[in-house]
C-alpha cells in the first residue's frame, strides 16, 4: 500500500469531523472533506487541512438525507481521487423530544444521515479497499450507541444501528485487509453544546466551567469533556497498520459513562 493514502471524512467542515480531517492530514494524506458549509466555510476547512499537512484536499457538498445524493457524493469523491483508503462516517444530526412529540420527518432525517448514509458510503468505497488489500472504515457513533437516554429516540436508534452495522461489516471484511470500527464519544466540547453549558451555569448561578462540569457529571464520571482532537486521535489510532486485528470494535471515549 502506498504511503500517501486518501481519507474521506463526512461532516468535516467543523467540530469533530474537521479535527479528524486535520489529524489525518498530518500524515501527509490526501483529504476529501464533506459538509454543508458555505463558500467561506469550505475555504476555511480546506485551509485548515492543508495547513495540517494534507498532500491534497478537496471539498464536496451533499445532503445526506437523500440516498441518491449520498451515492453521488461517493462516486464524485472516487472519480476525483481515484481511491478512498480511509472512510470516516462522521456526519450526524439530532433532535431532542419525547417519542410522542417527535416529528416523523425528524425520524426519517436522522436515520438517513446517521445510519443510511454510512451504509451507502461503505458500500461504494469498500470495493476499492478490498482490491487494494488495505482499508479502514471508522464510524463515529456515540455513547448513545451503547446506552440510551430519554428524549433522543431516533438518535439512539441510529447510533445503536451504526454500531451493529460496524460489527456486521467487520465480520464480512475480516482477513481481507480492511477493518471496520466505531468510536463512541460521550460529552465532547463543541460549539453545539455551548448553549447547554451556559444554560446550566445560569441555572446554578455559577461560572461557565462549573456549569460544564455539573452538566457532564450527570452521566460521565470523569467530569471532564473530551476535545474534538481527542476523538481525532482515536481515529488515527484505528488507521494504523498495527491495528489490522482491531476490527468490529465500538470504542467508548466517554469518561466512564458506559462503565457504570
Amino acid at each position: 500500500m502506498p504511503q500517501q493514502k486518501t481519507a474521506f471524512v463526512t461532516g468535516a467542515d467543523r467540530g469533530i469531523g474537521l479535527a479528524i480531517a486535520c489529524r489525518l492530514a498530518a500524515n501527509g494524506w490526501r483529504i476529501a472533506l464533506h459538509g454543508l458549509a458555505d463558500e467561506a466555510g469550505q475555504a476555511a476547512a480546506l485551509a485548515a487541512v492543508r495547513s495540517a499537512g494534507a498532500a491534497d484536499a478537496a471539498f464536496f457538498s451533499a445532503d445526506l438525507r437523500r440516498g441518491d445524493a449520498t451515492r453521488q457524493l461517493a462516486e464524485t469523491v472516487l472519480a476525483h481521487f481515484g481511491q478512498v483508503d480511509v472512510l470516516v462516517n462522521n456526519a450526524g444530526m439530532q433532535h431532542a423530544a419525547p417519542l410522542l412529540d417527535m416529528p416523523a420527518q425528524k425520524w426519517d432525517d436522522i436515520i438517513a444521515v446517521n445510519l443510511s448514509a454510512a451504509f451507502h458510503l461503505m458500500q461504494l468505497c469498500l470495493p476499492g479497499m478490498l482490491a487494494a488489500g488495505w482499508g479502514r472504515i471508522i464510524n463515529i457513533a456515540s455513547v448513545h450507541g451503547l446506552v440510551a437516554s430519554s428524549g433522543k429516540l431516533p438518535y439512539v436508534a441510529s447510533k445503536f444501528g451504526i454500531v451493529g452495522m460496524t460489527k456486521a461489516a467487520a465480520l464480512e471484511t475480516a482477513g481481507l485487509g480492511v477493518t471496520v470500527n466505531a468510536v463512541c464519544p460521550g460529552w465532547v466540547e463543541t460549539a453545539l453544546i455551548e448553549p447547554q453549558i451556559l444554560a446550566r451555569a445560569a441555572k446554578l448561578g455559577v461560572g461557565r466551567d462549573e456549569g460544564a462540569r455539573d452538566l457532564v457529571l450527570e452521566k460521565q464520571p470523569s467530569g471532564r469533556m473530551s476535545q474534538p482532537a481527542d476523538i481525532a486521535e482515536a481515529v488515527a489510532m484505528l488507521c494504523g497498520d498495527w491495528a489490522h486485528n482491531l476490527t468490529g470494535v465500538a470504542l467508548p471515549v466517554d469518561g466512564g459513562w458506559t462503565a457504570q
